[in-house]
């Protein structure tokens, strides 16, 4: 496994993990009251940084390893993987003009702050999981 695809798959883990316990502790914290309530901006940042923590540690300790493996192709790299990145950044970016337009859309008609953020950080989070996956499927069956 190269370079970046072990990236890819370290941040689609970070992303499945941070998210997943965004959601919970969103849900824990309404009580089943309600969800705007929640003082969601401390929590939405703290998220955001454990996700960026948490796919540096994995991409870390998994290239140590990789390394001790094989140091020669640990950290190699070609014109394949720059085509993929570029792909996962297609998958991405269209995912954020939808999201960008339901953001508009929530403006639009006044919907509360709550639910203009928590739609802006989903489809960041549905875009790097998209991306993601578009990344390590391309690893796995390569570009057509």
């Amino acid at each position: 496994m190269v370079y970046h695809e072990r990236v890819a798959w370290a941040q689609l883990i970070a992303s499945v993990i941070t998210i997943t316990g965004y959601v919970v502790i969103v849900l824990v914290q309404a009580g089943g009251g309600d969800i705007s309530t929640v003082d969601w901006l401390p929590l939405m940042l703290w998220t955001i940084g454990a996700g960026i923590a948490l796919s540096i540690l994995i991409s870390v300790a998994w290239g140590i390893v990789a390394g001790v493996r094989d140091p020669q192709s640990a950290t190699a790299s070609d014109i394949r993987d720059r085509d993929i990145s570029r792909l996962g950044g297609r998958v991405e970016h269209a995912f954020l003009v939808i999201d960008g337009l339901g953001v508009i859309a929530l403006c639009a008609v006044g919907a509360e702050l709550f639910w203009v953020a928590q739609t802006m950080f989903a489809g960041f989070a549905v875009s790097a999981f998209v991306g993601g996956i578009a990344r390590v499927t391309a690893y796995r069956r390569g570009l057509v």
